[in-house]
């Protein structure tokens, strides 16, 4: 009688393997079932002839899948886009009552080729071999940071997968949600500034130089604004005309780097050089402190930060987490450091038997009605309740908070752009006026 070799999920949804004798495939496939098993794949084994190997069975539509034919290299991590998107997907296969192995290898199958791809490969066959969800995915940090691990595992303990799943899902596109927004609110400010700056340097480096040689035909003093603006031109533009040899051929090393050059790299050079900053601690603590003093910005990364932490929490500690490992997980999901230090604090106070809300109080770094709202959600025991809508209430905020920047910084550019614009014209014109004086 032939034998079979069998993967199977029982009762509490851990993978089982095993052999069972049958005269044929659906027999076979019975008495698996009669046991108490939920078959995933079901082979006939078969005698190894010379050397080759033993054939397989059709699987029964689970959980096997087609090895693809190599591993491509990627570089960086998986999107949140990506791994909202899984997730949700996963969520919709676990609640309609397929085994993981078969959702792991439907979605493996609809990726394309790259990390993600690699990754839920590399997740089935881990999970094939008898390891847990949350443990296949926890050796993927570029795909599921700590957060998504833990939420998995809970689920897991809890029989919960599926709704843990849809949660995490949720929380996910929020927080994506409250990104494009901030997102989508800047890219007006920063496409307003890009053109008003590149108009302003065209100025200095086209027309200021017309006026410049009018002024060397009149022998007249200049003003001082006017002798400025000229020698700010020159620095612009006339020293990249030098070294391209327009004005006489000749190569003046002094000219080396124009002054455009300059404009051009020196935003790159800030951006890299606060980012190799915040690499280091002190570096790290005093911009996170700076961004959250800033007049106007630093209201806005404050409601931002409050959301995105009560949101991570209020999650973690629903989808049955313990506290102080929800809280350790949020601090370290926190990017700004000042409030990733008062929710060490917290943490140590909930070690010590104190309260949550305290350390918090102390630290002032969340409004007063965040306080006592986390304070009647301890009181109570829906303390993940109250997380989570003090997250909604400030997703809401930080929308605000968002178009009245955008509202308040259109007059400022306004007014700056104006008074550039403006000081280069009464430069320009002060030399004039101040010729026809003379003649007069």
């Amino acid at each position: 009688m032939p034998t079979y070799q069998f993967e199977a999920l029982n009762d509490a949804g851990k993978p089982q393997k095993g052999t069972i004798s049958a005269a044929n495939n659906e027999e076979a496939l019975a008495r698996i079932k009669s046991q108490g098993f939920f078959p995933t794949s079901i082979r006939e084994q078969k005698v190894k002839k010379g050397g080759g190997s033993a054939g397989g069975g059709a699987p029964v539509g689970s959980g096997a899948k087609k090895k693809s034919g190599g591993m491509t290299i990627s570089i960086g991590g998986v999107s949140k886009k990506h791994l909202t998107l899984f997730t949700r997907q996963l969520s919709t296969l676990q609640d309609a009552g397929l085994p993981i192995l078969r959702s792991l290898a439907i979605l493996e199958q609809q990726q394309k080729p790259g990390l993600m791809k690699n990754t839920l490969d590399a997740v089935h066959d881990d999970v094939s071999s008898g390891a847990s969800l949350s443990d296949a995915f926890g050796k993927h940090p570029k795909a599921f940071d700590r957060l998504y691990t833990k939420m998995i595992a809970a689920g897991e303990v809890g029989g919960v997968l599926d709704l843990i799943l849809a949660r995490l899902a949720d929380f996910l596109e929020k927080a994506a949600r409250l990104k494009r927004r901030i997102i989508s609110a800047m890219i007006y400010p920063a496409a307003v500034i890009s053109v008003a700056a590149i108009i302003v340097l065209g100025i200095m480096i086209l027309i200021v130089p017309k006026f410049i040689e009018i002024f060397d035909d009149f022998d007249t003093d200049m003003p001082a604004l006017t002798i400025w603006l000229i020698n700010m031109s020159k620095w612009l533009g006339g020293s990249l005309l030098g070294v391209l040899g327009a004005k006489d051929g000749t190569f003046n090393e002094d000219q080396l780097i124009p002054g455009i050059v300059w404009v051009a790299l020196s935003p790159i050079g800030i951006f890299f050089g606060v980012k190799m900053l915040r690499k280091t601690a002190p570096g790290k603590a005093f911009f996170d402190r700076l961004t959250l003093l800033t007049p106007v910005l630093g209201k806005l990364v404050r409601k931002a930060t409050i959301a995105k932490f009560t949101r991570t929490l209020g999650t973690l500690v629903n989808a049955g987490v313990p506290i102080l490992d929800a809280v350790t997980i949020t601090s370290e999901t926190t990017a700004n450091g000042v409030y990733a230090n008062a929710l060490m604090d917290v943490h140590d106070s909930i070690r010590q038997g104190d309260s949550f809300a305290e350390p918090l109080r102390k630290a002032k770094v969340c409004d007063p009605l965040v306080v006592n709202m986390i304070d009647v959600g301890e009181e109570t025991g829906d303390l993940d309740k109250m997380l989570l809508k003090i997250a909604d209430n400030y997703d809401e905020e930080v929308d605000v908070a968002v178009a009245g920047l955008v509202s308040l910084l259109e007059p400022i550019m306004v007014v700056v752009l104006g008074g550039i614009v403006g000081m280069i014209v009464i430069a320009l014109f002060l030399p004039l006026v101040k010729l026809m004086q003379s003649v007069m």
